[in-house]
Parts: structure tokens; sequence; C-alpha cells
């Protein structure tokens, strides 16, 4: 990583903490410069790369202004906003998210999945109800993130899977929480069991309709079982 690229890294954290928040100004080149202990070189490539993905804009003669997270153009620097956004609008938004990609990325699957994948996604589900049974959520949230990798790829569109990589590590920390649960485990286990059986039958609607009612009791699942026991 060049000095450049560590000092965007630098102040993008800087951006999602608040130390500069949304509308303000960062400060001069020459201050970021001596600050950070580079050129004013170093600070324009940072800056630029910045602009680049719309976090930051120039305004002529007054500064360098931060843009509000809805305006970057970036997926990166998005997911590592939302990864510090309040814990409510990080699950729901990634429930609304997965929703959209998901539901027609299984119904594609349903007319392109080979024998592969399907004898894959009852392995994985096979590794849910052995992780259920054993209370262990590593297990249970590893084999359930990687049944959904599985029907990512069995739509034999190369873009598909990589919708998802850089939700990776949010996913991950969201089904821990869930999955900790045992109920929220049993209404997994039968979800993915209808979303397998849709699979099975080749039925691109019923695929679809299958993921989209997973997604349901996903939402329903994290508003009665996690909301309420926070509240």
């Amino acid at each position: 990583m060049s000095l450049s690229d560590e000092l965007a890294d630098q102040l993008l954290s800087e951006i999602i903490d608040s130390t500069y928040p949304p509308d303000s100004a960062l400060p001069p080149e020459a201050e970021l410069a001596e600050q950070s202990g580079v050129s004013r070189l170093t600070v324009r490539e940072a800056v630029k790369h910045l602009r680049a993905q719309n976090v930051v804009r120039v305004v002529r003669g007054r500064g360098t202004y931060v843009n509000p997270p809805e305006r970057w153009t970036a997926l990166e620097p998005v997911v590592r906003a939302a990864s510090h956004s309040p814990h409510t609008s990080l699950s729901e938004r990634l429930i609304e998210a997965r929703r959209l990609i998901e539901n027609g990325a299984t119904e594609l699957a349903a007319v392109r999945r080979e024998d592969t994948h399907l004898a894959e996604l009852r392995e994985h589900l096979d590794t849910m109800r052995e992780a259920a049974d054993e209370a262990d959520t590593e297990k249970f949230v590893q084999a359930d993130i990687d049944f959904h990798a599985t029907v990512m790829r069995a739509t034999g569109n190369l873009f598909v899977p990589l919708l998802f990589e850089p939700f990776g590590a949010l996913l991950a920390k969201g089904r821990r929480e869930t999955s900790a649960i045992p109920q929220i485990r049993v209404n997994a286990i039968a979800h993915h069991e209808a979303v397998l059986l849709a699979l099975e039958t080749g039925d691109p609607d019923k695929a679809r309709a299958a993921m989209n009612d997973h997604m349901n009791q996903t939402a329903i699942d994290y508003r009665t079982h996690v909301l309420k026991s926070a509240d």
C-alpha cells in the first residue's frame, strides 16, 4: 500500500468515526501533510482517491468537504461506514440488500444449477443440522454462509458471487448474533430445506418464492428475538 493509499484509508476512518462529519471541511493540505508526516503531493493523491469515490468534494476557493455516506459511489467505504452505523439500521439494511440480490440469484440458480451444486447444498444443510444439535454457533454460521455462497455460484454467472463478497464480515457478524438463538436455528434450517427442495425441482418461481420466504423469516426472527431482547 502506498503512502497516499494509507493516508486515504486513515482519512476515511476519521470520516467514518465522525472526526470529520458530513459537510465538514478537511484540514488544509499543508496541515494534513504536517499532521501525517507526508508530502503535500501525497495528501493531494489521497484526497484525489477519496474524491474518485465521492467520499469528499472540492469546493473551489473554500476547501475539501465530506459527503454524506449515501452519496458515496464505492462499495468498500460504504460497507465500512455501515459497520459503524447503529446496529438496528445495519441489520435491517443487510436483510434488504440480501432480499434484492438473493431472490433473483435463487431464481436463476433453479434453471442453471448442476448436480454438484445440489450435493454441496445438501452437505451444508447437514452441517447446519449437526451444528444445531451441538449448539455450535460458529459451525452453524459457516455452514449457513457456505449454503448461500453455493446458491450464488449455482447461477452460473461470475458476477453474482462477487456482489456479496464485500459484505462477508458483516454477514458473519449478524449471523453469529442471530444463530446463537435456538429457535432461529430451527427456522433457518426449515427455510434452507425449502430453498433446496425448490432448487431440486428446477422451478425458478418456486425457488424465488422460497428464498423470499426465507428473507421474510429472517426479518421476523431479527425483530422478534433480537430487537425485543435488546429492549
